[in-house]
Parts: structure tokens; sequence; C-alpha cells
């Protein structure tokens, strides 16, 4: 009984909006919030890193993506890649891409 009477009832049909221009108004907010937020800083570093291999120079002590320290001995401007001695006597030619950071030298003073 309860499931017939249920059936009998209608849900009331609902109008049909028209489209505003109000309706995204507050999408505007979020979607500048996730541009300065989330893409812009993503650019920048981006940006950044690409600087970082571009420049890269014999004698710089450089941090694989792998984790594996190393001191670039040479840098294959034609192949993209850079030669780096990660011991004493041991060379590997890496992508520059792979290259994710340049390791500082600690005991140096700063003026």
């Amino acid at each position: 009984m309860i499931i017939s009477s249920a059936f009998a009832q209608e849900a009331a049909a609902a109008a049909p909006q028209e489209f505003s221009f109000t309706n995204f108004v507050p999408l505007i907010p979020i979607f500048a919030i996730f541009y300065f937020l989330i893409f812009r800083p993503q650019s920048k570093k981006m940006k950044e890193a690409q600087e970082m291999v571009n420049n890269l120079k014999v004698g710089n002590k450089v941090v694989t993506n792998g984790g594996i320290v190393g001191v670039v001995k040479d840098v294959l401007v034609k192949e993209n890649q850079v030669e780096v001695e990660i011991a004493e006597g041991v060379r590997v030619k890496i992508l520059k891409n792979y290259i994710s950071d340049l390791v500082r030298d600690e005991n140096k003073k700063t003026k």
C-alpha cells in the first residue's frame, strides 16, 4: 500500500532555469585563486629549473633525480647531456633534464 501511494504521487516538475552570467560570477575568484596558488608557482619553479639546467658548468656539483651526487666534468650541448663523475674515475652521461639540483658549498663564507 505504501509503495502504490508513493508511485501515485508525482514529483513537482522543476522549472527550467534560464542561463545567467551571474551563475558564473562566484567561479571567477575560484579560478583566480587556483591560478595564483597552483599554476603560477608551478610554472615559475619549472622556469627556474630549466634556467639552472641551461647554466650548468664544468665543476658544478649536482644531484640527479635518482639521488646520485656528482661533479660535472663535461657539458655536451648537442646531445643535451652532461658527463658527471660520481666516484673517482667513474663518469656517467646524464640527460640534462634529470639533473634536479645543484649542491651548494656550505663551507664558503658569504660577504
